[in-house]
């Protein structure tokens, strides 16, 4: 049997049926279901009001994510990133391929060796993901900010979904689509190799887990080359079933176009991105992606 930290049976156990029955009414009743509910005006993102900070929990504890609109503009500076992560606890950053010596990850438009091929540094959409599902068991991601310098002249919205509520809607369809998502062999990533050899070796894992500390970690991509679901009925049926439920609209998706100082940021959330139109407006986000979860959520 899976339990919290303080002993108590986890709501995100299959077996565990009251429990969850208790959290899910507890997680409707307080799930935001306006994007403006999500909203948090922050004059500094370095220096948060102690309201300001309270407001981005408030916004975490019930939906894992909170909008922030700032006041800063287009300023470059990477300390409103870095800043504002440490004082929601979030410090160990991940160092992945295309981030910037920082850690930061510079996401525009680039055509260099080390971009060239990696739907993030180009124009095109990006379907629904979590972020770093091809990382080791250790370099797992549960907090991630998204900061806007520059949007692009047009397009390139974030579409946004709490991965508890897309837990919540499958286990409600069948808790059997659940068990079967959360088997340690579920998705696997196939190997990126390249010229040099292997730089990443197949990664194997669950898309739903429960961490040592409670709460429900999400790994998911919905593109369709380069993964591979377990070979079993229930879990293909499992995965198209979830697939139904990130293209179904409904209370608890989010659309959010950042504009200059905006940016959103939470527990490693569902999200997508469209396609965007570069112009006078070079679009310019920064990304950083933590080892850590934020804290007090």
């Amino acid at each position: 049997m899976s339990a919290t930290p303080d002993s108590l049976p986890s709501p995100f156990d299959p077996d565990q049926p009251q429990a969850y029955a208790h959290w899910r009414e507890a997680k409707l009743a307080r799930h935001p279901v306006r994007v403006e509910d999500l909203v948090v005006e922050v004059a500094d993102p370095r220096d948060l009001t102690r309201g300001e900070h309270q407001a981005i929990l408030e916004r975490c504890r019930s939906a894992n994510m909170a909008v922030y609109v700032g006041a800063t503009g287009a300023d470059p500076d990477k300390e409103l990133v870095r800043g504002l992560g440490a004082q929601l606890g979030l410090h160990r950053l991940d160092q992945n391929p295309g981030a910037d010596e920082d850690a930061i990850t510079s996401l525009t438009v680039q055509t260099d060796e080390r971009h060239r091929g990696y739907i993030p540094y180009t124009n095109r959409p990006i379907a629904w993901h979590t972020d770093g599902y091809y990382n080791t068991p250790e370099r797992q991601i549960h907090a991630v900010m998204l900061h806007c310098v520059r949007p692009a002249e047009s397009g390139g919205e974030n579409e946004l979904l709490d991965h508890e509520m897309a837990y919540l809607q499958l286990r409600d369809r069948a808790v059997e689509y659940v068990r079967a998502l959360m088997h340690p062999q579920a998705m696997t990533i196939p190997a990126n190799e390249g010229e040099g050899g292997v730089h990443r070796a197949d990664q194997s894992g669950p898309v739903f887990s429960i961490q040592p500390d409670g709460h429900l970690h999400m790994r998911y991509t919905d593109r369709k080359r380069n993964v591979l679901w377990r070979d079993d009925p229930l879990t293909r049926e499992a995965v198209e079933i979830l697939r139904e439920i990130l293209y179904q609209p409904s209370p608890w998706h989010f659309r959010v176009l950042l504009r200059p100082g905006w940016g959103i940021l939470g527990n490693n959330v569902l999200h997508t991105r469209a396609g965007f139109t570069d112009g006078a407006s070079v679009r310019l986000l920064y990304r950083a992606r933590y080892y850590d979860r934020i804290a007090g959520t």
